[in-house]
């Protein structure tokens, strides 16, 4: 999983997110760290293709001093065009099966992994607020791609809770399925 470019890490305290650390619970802090730390110490790059969470989890993935450089890229996909065009997600794949579902979840993160030459890469894809007719609010399909490993899939049902603690809810999810990934 490693691209063989990460300098080492030299020793650092317990650190925290720098801008969002006072909006962020403690846990999700804790969970940072034990997503960065690993995958410092072992060279590994990770990356992330995110539509409902907008950028957040490569957001918090950034905002450590000293252990950003595990973080190869993000891509923030929000239309059905950019996981095409960014992730080569097919478009007949989201028609068939939806832009919310698990086989546009699992492409999303096979396609970060491919185009970015990370280690890991988490997919995000779902409902954070008000959705359609037909739509799930708070129904959200996560993905995590890793070299050598096959993609897992979750499927969470947050509910109708809004679209910040939706959006914290896959900030936690996505963090573990990282943190999992470069244990």
């Amino acid at each position: 999983m490693s691209r063989g470019n990460a300098p080492p890490t030299p020793p650092f305290p317990a650190l925290m997110t720098e801008t969002l650390s006072p909006a962020l619970p403690d846990d999700i802090e804790r969970l940072v760290e034990a997503v960065l730390k690993p995958a410092c110490d072992r060279g590994l790059t990770l990356a992330t293709a995110e539509s409902c969470t907008g950028g957040l989890v490569a957001s918090v993935l950034t905002d450590v001093e000293g252990r950003s450089h595990a973080f190869e890229r993000g891509y923030v996909v929000y239309t059905d065009e950019a996981k095409a065009q960014e992730l080569g997600v097919p478009l007949r794949l989201i028609r068939q099966n939806g832009a919310v579902s698990e086989p546009v979840a699992r492409a999303m993160a096979e396609g970060a992994l491919r185009e970015s030459g990370a280690g890991a890469a988490v997919a995000i894809t779902g409902f954070a607020g008000p959705a359609g007719p037909d739509d799930e609010p708070g129904l959200v399909h996560f993905a995590l791609a890793a070299s050598g490993a096959p993609t897992v899939h979750e499927e969470h049902h947050f509910g109708d809770v809004g679209r910040g603690p939706v959006r914290l809810e896959c900030l936690r999810v996505a963090l573990r399925l990282l943190r999992d990934a470069v244990a």
